[in-house]
């Protein structure tokens, strides 16, 4: 199957974060089961650009790339070449497999691929949640969507990596027709060595924005009657980052949390094994492959109701779920994961397996091998 990707930003501008590794991850697994996949990008690498020559193609592990120039260097990312590039040559592959929302690029795609009379399937990558779409310039999303929106969104597929974000999306487009397959994950080879903490550690590994509800964690471990330690392993606005050393003083608990800075690919998950339990109470989160990454190692883990994985966990009985509509909620399942450690040992021993069996790269790529196939 010859296959197009078209995505704002790809490898390396990993400053997008989560959704650059799962697209790359995707399609170099593609390529090794033997499809033609192709790339369409831009050089966007956040405010600046990538060191890479614009208009020009590289073979990134077996995946032809093109990264084109971008005219705007803010989330639009607006490429004339690339939609130029998409006119031309769409009808010559067999599937066009779009991803994310709400950035002039790929709705420009879209709007070519609806000329053309193409459907393409489209990941949003989150991009229809409530909290995206409500709390993040609502105004000008509602009017694009208005305008435009509806009408090239019946003109696709969807992709979805999770129960949760598939009910958000048909709220956005009644009757979307396609599937759900979870998101690849970059789970390397080896078992991981399992700490015995003094005193029960918690962690948190995730960029650091209101999203992610790290100030509902602080405020609910402030409840607690236990003794605990809070590990913070991520980065974000330095503004927002002080407003939480702020919450952590005024709630006395500065010698109970520590800020261990961002953890990279070749430590996150020794970073992960040595606590007892990760914890993770957004307010909206359509997958989050830290939590896979946890349980790979053994570490049980705690999250809201509103994380895409959360139906995951509850149905393996990998962790805690928590409602976020009141801090005494988090509260008490955090006092219940720390009371519970038969549960938690069980978990540490049989979680590895679970998930190197239904995060096996082949299996997944295969399954959006037949998405493809059943959305033509």
């Amino acid at each position: 199957m010859k296959i197009l990707f078209i995505v704002p930003s790809y490898k390396p501008a990993y400053v997008y974060g989560g959704p650059i590794v799962v697209i790359a991850r995707l399609a170099e697994q593609l390529v090794q089961m033997g499809h033609m996949v192709e790339v369409y990008t831009t050089t966007a690498n956040g405010e600046r650009e990538l060191d890479i020559a614009a208009n020009t193609t590289v073979t990134a592990d077996g995946v032809k790339v093109t990264y084109f120039r971008r005219i705007t260097g803010d989330h639009t990312h607006v490429s004339p070449a690339l939609w130029k590039a998409v006119w031309r040559n769409a009808r010559q592959f067999d599937k066009i497999h779009i991803h994310s929302w709400w950035n002039f690029l790929v709705i420009g795609a879209s709007f070519i691929c609806k000329w053309k009379k193409l459907k393409p399937l489209l990941s949003p990558h989150g991009m229809f949640c409530d909290y995206v779409f409500t709390a993040r310039n609502n105004r000008s999303k509602q009017l694009l969507h208005t305008v435009m929106g509806k009408r090239l969104l019946r003109s696709t597929y969807l992709h979805v990596s999770s129960e949760l974000e598939w009910k958000e999306c048909q709220q956005v487009n009644n009757g979307w027709k396609g599937g759900q397959v979870f998101n690849l994950v970059d789970l390397p080879e080896g078992s991981y060595t399992r700490a015995d903490n003094g005193v029960f550690t918690i962690s948190f590994l995730s960029r650091v924005d209101p999203k992610k509800g790290l100030d509902l964690l602080i405020q609910a471990l402030s409840r607690v009657s236990f003794p605990y330690r809070l590990l913070i392993a991520g980065t974000g606005d330095e503004k927002y980052v002080q407003e939480l050393k702020v919450l952590i003083a005024s709630l006395d608990m500065d010698n109970n949390v520590e800020w261990v800075g961002w953890k990279g690919s070749e430590d996150k998950f020794h970073f992960l094994a040595a606590t007892d339990l990760f914890a993770l109470t957004s307010r909206n989160e359509n997958f989050a492959i830290v939590v896979i990454e946890s349980l790979y190692v053994g570490t049980p883990v705690l999250i809201s109701d509103q994380v895409g994985l959360a139906g995951y966990v509850r149905d393996h009985d990998l962790g805690w779920i928590t409602s976020i509509e009141r801090v005494e909620d988090i509260s008490d399942q955090l006092t219940e994961a720390h009371r519970d450690k038969l549960r938690r040992q069980h978990i540490s021993r049989h979680a590895p397996g679970q998930i190197r069996n239904d995060f096996n790269d082949a299996r997944l790529a295969s399954s959006y091998v037949e998405l493809y196939e059943k959305c033509n």
